[in-house]
């Protein structure tokens, strides 16, 4: 069967151009730190140390002295058995093969969204949209769960030998604040991972008008369309300040009614 790509003019299309860009995204993020960690230590009363984490092994910012820091309660940086990371890893770390996987996943799927944009006809495409997203979620989603079960398995095989005696097993979060010892730590998504959700969401994007023709140029009006749709929708079903107003008259008349047919109304009290 001969393959006829399609024209040009139909990258146009929001189901056929978004998945391009999607791809682009996806193949510049793991150069990004996707992780952030910002650590206070009474040992650096004056300093925040930094961390930033990427997708292949490598760990920038302030690495070398957290490393010491983490010596003490034993607690190592992973080891990727594979890649060769950017520091030397301990023997008791806990071994992350997967992690040298990182970017061959991101080039995967990146490389099904061109696949994808490039079908030969409607069919193919609306499919492709819709495994393309599924996939994409799922393997995103497969790699977020991993490492935080890495980050548990570390955080409770500390080193029975650390200087720091004592401390009990702990899971750092992907995203938040957690005191070990005399270190507290503040996890935050890097610029890596919101490229790649903002990658998924052209991918939504794409899926949504896979059964339209629209165009990026059609975007503006189709999202001012649902926005007034939305309005008419709110004020269909929900109450308008006339009949606020309204609501709240009768409330006011009723009330003044029961102030005049009241037994202690003003009529009684002004005969007293």
């Amino acid at each position: 069967m001969n393959y006829e790509p399609p024209d040009l003019g139909e990258f146009t299309q929001l189901r056929r151009g978004l998945p391009v860009v999607a791809a682009v995204m996806l193949v510049v993020a793991p150069i990004l730190p996707m992780w952030h960690i910002a650590v206070n230590a009474v040992q650096y009363p004056d300093t925040t140390l930094h961390l930033h984490l990427h997708a292949y092994p490598f760990i920038g910012g302030d690495y070398e002295e957290m490393a010491a820091l983490n010596k003490y309660i034993g607690f190592y940086y992973p080891d990727p058995v594979i890649w060769p990371p950017n520091y030397e890893p301990h023997p008791y770390a806990v071994d992350v093969p997967e992690w040298s996987l990182g970017p061959l996943a991101f080039a995967a799927v990146a490389a099904a969204g061109l696949f994808v944009a490039f079908a030969p006809d409607t069919d193919r495409l609306k499919k492709g949209l819709t495994y393309q997203l599924a996939g994409t979620v799922t393997v995103l989603t497969v790699m977020l769960a991993d490492i935080q079960y890495r980050l548990y398995q570390a955080g409770h095989t500390l080193d029975p030998d650390a200087p720091v005696m004592g401390v009990d097993g702990f899971t750092p979060p992907l995203w938040g604040t957690y005191e070990v010892a005399n270190i507290t730590s503040r996890s935050r998504f890097g610029a890596g991972a919101y490229l790649t959700a903002l990658a998924i969401g052209l991918l939504v994007v794409a899926f949504y008008y896979r059964d339209t023709p629209a165009t990026f140029g059609d975007l503006p009006d189709r999202v001012a369309g649902r926005i007034e749709g939305a309005r008419g929708w709110l004020d269909e079903h929900t109450v308008g300040d006339d009949e606020w107003d309204d609501r709240e008259g009768d409330g006011r008349e009723g009330d003044g009614r029961r102030e005049h047919d009241g037994p202690s109304g003003p009529g009684a009290s002004g005969g007293d």
